[in-house]
């Protein structure tokens, strides 16, 4: 599976660990950066990369993490394919992806520990999407999009 990953300043900590972790899984990653904790990076101009390369790239998958995972999360959001969801714990990541068909995992490097968050990731890579009955609620979330430009 192709995911891309990318975080700010304040996420670089855990991408690092979650890249590798992924890479382990065997998946392939390409990480968008940020490569260096020390600068400073606007979360918008990451969460965008990722979203723009998951939409290009069907199938594929991302990860994004920031202090919280709320601001990535929002960012991503804006993207018209997008959908995004900030897990806390593995039964929102499962839900995310088993009900909402969420093509992209936000992270908070200041509220989640490695454990905790490793195991999310885990579960958001893992969980199929349902379909069913969820598949009429994720094209309404579609139909809401609008374009950007």
């Amino acid at each position: 599976m192709q995911i891309y990953i990318g975080s700010d300043h304040a996420g670089y900590q855990l991408k690092e660990l979650i890249q590798n972790q992924v890479k382990e899984m065997g998946h392939n990653v390409v990480d968008l950066g940020t490569f260096n904790a020390d600068v400073k990076v606007d979360y918008p101009d990451i969460a965008r990369e990722v979203g723009e390369k998951v939409n290009e790239n069907a199938g594929s998958f991302g990860i994004l993490v920031c202090g919280s995972g709320i601001g990535v999360s929002m960012a991503a959001n804006k993207l018209k394919g997008i959908r995004a969801a900030n897990a806390y714990d593995v039964k929102s990541a499962e839900l995310a992806r088993a009900h909402n068909n969420a093509n992209i995992l936000t992270l908070g490097e200041r509220l989640l520990d490695a454990e905790k968050a490793k195991e999310i990731v885990k579960t958001f890579l893992e969980v199929p999407f349902e379909g069913g009955r969820h598949e009429a609620r994720v094209e309404k979330i579609a139909g809401l999009e609008t374009d950007s430009d």
